[in-house]
């Protein structure tokens, strides 16, 4: 059986413990794109071991660089659906349900507000973490990123583990 939020915690405060932790993904994402930012040049890359580099570039696409060159009008595009998602995903929280998809739904809101952070302001995503195994690198992705993939295995663990 899987852990459900107390029913007689209230909606509310149920809520508020889910959209705290999708603001805390979405800050500490903000604050390592604030640092890649100030204290690197654009296009830098630090070696840190055999595997991983730290690194700043700029994605004006999706995942992998997905409509990266399509002249500028994915930027709002992109906006409009994170908007779009956010709303959702902010009044699916309201409801109780199973944990694990609450930390689902939670880590994709707090990366998807990272990164429509980034496109609002920014008109681009920083990205820092390169990670690579000899020649070949895997596209540079960043915190909110790390927080849409592990809500997303949430979600479909949540899924799977359903009886049905």
């Amino acid at each position: 059986m899987m852990a459900v939020d107390n029913p007689r915690t209230s909606a509310t405060a149920i809520a508020w413990r889910w959209w705290a932790l999708a603001i805390s993904v979405a800050a500490a994402d903000q604050l390592t794109k604030l640092a890649v930012s100030t204290l690197m040049y654009y296009g830098q890359s630090i070696p840190l071991t055999g595997f991983f580099n730290l690194v700043h570039v700029w994605n004006t696409g999706a995942a992998f660089s997905f409509l990266a060159d399509a002249g500028g009008w994915q930027r709002y595009f992109f906006i409009v659906i994170t908007l779009g998602v956010s709303i959702v995903l902010i009044f699916m929280l309201c409801r109780p349900r199973p944990r694990a998809e609450a930390l689902g739904y939670s880590l994709v809101l707090g990366g998807a507000l990272g990164n429509g952070f980034d496109r609002v302001v920014r008109g681009y995503v920083v990205d820092s973490l390169d990670f690579y195994w000899r020649s070949w690198h895997w596209p540079a992705f960043n915190i909110a990123d790390c927080g849409i993939v592990l809500g997303v295995f949430c979600l479909l663990w949540t899924a799977y583990r359903t009886p049905g």
